[in-house]
């Protein structure tokens, strides 16, 4: 039974706020994003803008000859997802196209060179688009409007892909780039389940990442697959206000240059906190903050940020 008596436009727009906002950040491994396999009714539109700040060595790659480094990051995001009918499951696809500047300092160590010299760097630019393709396999049969009024989530099983293209601001001769200048894969499987006012969630995913060719003056740079698992625990406080505890893991993810292996395997936890807001059936706020619990390499930093959604399309 329905524990909130809410119109379904303020429902669907409550869900599609966590699912639209799910995909700025789900080319990551350190993604924190409760909700990202919510039911939807079929035929939805989602315009998505929002801004994150993120402090601390996120973006540095640990393969660089760059000690004591940290970075300052404004990234802005501008995205569309569209819900589909999918074989009779409820689907989605979704593109998002970030724009970021980045102020990044350390000790960098060059050839020639006894000592480290302090160095920083300014850049701003277009980073690499992600596109995400997902449905529903079990508990979330694709809806028009009229019949969600009826659906109650039990349990959801879903899938999806996640994909990065290398059309961000890049160049091989600099450390530091807004682009990473390679495709990644992430396939993922997650689950929810409604316990009353309570949504618990798990995911599972793995990115793979083809090489760079062109790292840092004609290097050629690898990573190995990073494996990632992913826990929410979500509460409704009310039919517009929910609230969630997010946890993630990830390990994995070695990379060498030129066949050389580099000392930098990942095996890293962080936690954060997530709130979403629905104003009405048609726009929705979120925001959210995450934190590095343990850190092997690569995950000394903090990111705090916020989003905006509208929504749009058949039955509202």
């Amino acid at each position: 039974m329905n524990p909130f008596p809410y119109t379904v436009s303020r429902r669907a727009a409550v869900a599609a706020a966590a699912l639209a906002l799910a995909l700025a950040a789900s080319a990551h491994a350190q993604q924190l994003e409760p909700r990202a396999y919510a039911n939807l009714p079929i035929g939805l539109n989602f315009l998505l803008a929002g801004y994150a700040y993120s402090q601390g060595d996120v973006l540095l790659d640990p393969s660089v000859p760059v000690s004591d480094a940290s970075a300052r990051v404004n990234a802005f995001v501008l995205g569309y997802v569209r819900s589909l009918d999918v074989w009779g499951n409820s689907g989605s696809i979704g593109l998002v196209l970030p724009y970021a500047g980045l102020y990044a300092s350390g000790e960098l160590a060059t050839s020639g060179q006894t000592q480290p010299q302090a160095a920083s760097v300014t850049r701003w630019g277009i980073g690499d688009p992600v596109l995400r393709l997902a449905v529903n396999l079990y508990g979330a049969p694709a809806l028009p409007m009229e019949r969600f009024r009826d659906y109650r989530q039990d349990t959801i099983v879903g899938v999806s892909l996640t994909v990065t293209a290398p059309w961000g601001q890049y160049d091989g001769s600099k450390l530091v780039n807004i682009g990473t200048n390679r495709w990644s894969f992430k396939p993922e499987v997650g689950v929810s389940r409604a316990l009353g006012p309570w949504i618990l969630e798990g995911a599972l995913g793995v990115t793979f990442f083809t090489d760079n060719d062109d790292f840092f003056g004609g290097h050629t740079r690898r990573q190995d697959p990073l494996y990632a698992a992913q826990a929410h625990v979500i509460y409704y406080f009310n039919p517009g206000l929910w609230g969630a505890l997010n946890l993630t893991y990830y390990g994995g993810g070695r990379t060498s240059i030129d066949g050389a292996l580099n000392n930098d395997l990942q095996q890293n936890s962080r936690w954060g906190g997530t709130m979403g807001k629905s104003l009405d059936a048609r726009n929705a706020l979120k925001a959210y903050f995450s934190s590095g619990v343990t850190a092997r390499t690569g995950s000394r930093f903090n990111t705090a940020g916020f989003a905006w959604q509208h929504l749009w399309g058949e039955g509202l």
